[in-house]
């Protein structure tokens, strides 16, 4: 095994290159190249499948004629064999589109991407020539990018003036500095809301309104005095409660009254009998059935 390793080999003396007899190969002769396939296919014989990406021995050659090139970029020709039936399909590279191009032996599967270009440049042409046949149109389409790039510039500048902000903080002193300053501004803010509040939890102003408000007796006196406003202590709530207490004891009264009024009505009804009459048999009927 030592001697495949050796990089040098011997020479002879009288040895010449131009002696050698070489293979003359046509010039259209197809190249083997392994590769992928860049887009799925259908088989038109058995209907099987394959995948993009799957490896394929394949056989290149040069598109002739006038579709061989495009703008100077030779097209070229490949051929694989269907897994399952063998039979042979062939596509092209598009060097227009940066894309291949299905030939034989089979059909491409549907792919959103590439309908999604082909109507944005659809798109794009049509209004092009919009453009060309209204300027007013032209020139709202102007204005609408114009207005466009500027929002950009304006959400780029927000985000450059950001990024400077944060690196100033994160270089104004040392590691821990920048939490510091963010939880002693929180401390800071919550601090002046608690020295707003008074004993009662309300600010201020919340204090002078509940203040100026007064109640009186509705449609009364004006010189009459004024309710006291005062809040709810034990003693009131349990007034209120013997309130509703009494209400619903009076609601209840009410219902076993007028639940007694109506059976005393039902019991007053007069229950009358009705009595069926029998029919009597006549005479006549009596003698057609003896005589049948």
């Amino acid at each position: 095994m030592g001697e495949r390793k050796v990089l040098n080999k011997y020479i002879p003396a009288d040895f010449d290159p131009l002696l050698i007899p070489r293979s003359k190969k046509p010039k259209d002769d197809l190249v083997t190249v392994r590769m992928m396939l860049p887009f799925s296919i259908q088989c038109s014989t058995c209907s099987s499948f394959l995948y993009r990406g799957r490896k394929f021995n394949s056989k290149k050659e040069a598109v002739k004629g006038i579709e061989g090139k495009y703008l100077g970029i030779q097209r070229f020709r490949f051929y694989i064999k269907c897994t399952d039936c063998a039979r042979p399909i062939t596509f092209l590279t598009d060097p227009k589109n940066a894309d291949y191009e299905m030939e034989s032996g089979g059909t491409r599967n549907y792919e959103v991407w590439h309908d999604e270009s082909k109507v944005n440049a659809e798109n794009e042409k049509s209004v092009e020539e919009e453009e060309k046949l209204d300027s007013m149109k032209a020139l709202e389409n102007r204005v609408a990018e114009s207005q466009r790039e500027m929002a950009e510039m304006d959400a780029l500048e927000e985000i450059r003036a950001m990024n400077e902000r944060h690196t100033r903080l994160m270089k104004g002193g040392k590691k821990g500095d920048v939490a510091e300053q963010v939880l002693k501004a929180r401390e800071d803010q919550v601090a002046e809301k608690l020295l707003d509040l008074n004993e009662n939890g309300l600010t201020k102003d919340e204090e002078d309104l509940v203040q100026s408000i007064t109640f009186g007796k509705a449609g009364g006196d004006p010189t009459d005095a004024a309710v006291e406003i005062h809040r709810l202590d034990e003693q009131d709530e349990l007034l209120a409660e013997k309130r509703r207490q009494e209400e619903a004891a009076a609601i209840m009264n009410k219902q076993t009254q007028r639940n007694e009024e109506d059976k005393k009505k039902s019991i007053t009804v007069p229950v009358f009998k009705v009595k069926r009459k029998k029919k009597k048999i006549s005479s006549d009927t009596t003698n057609t059935s003896s005589s049948s």
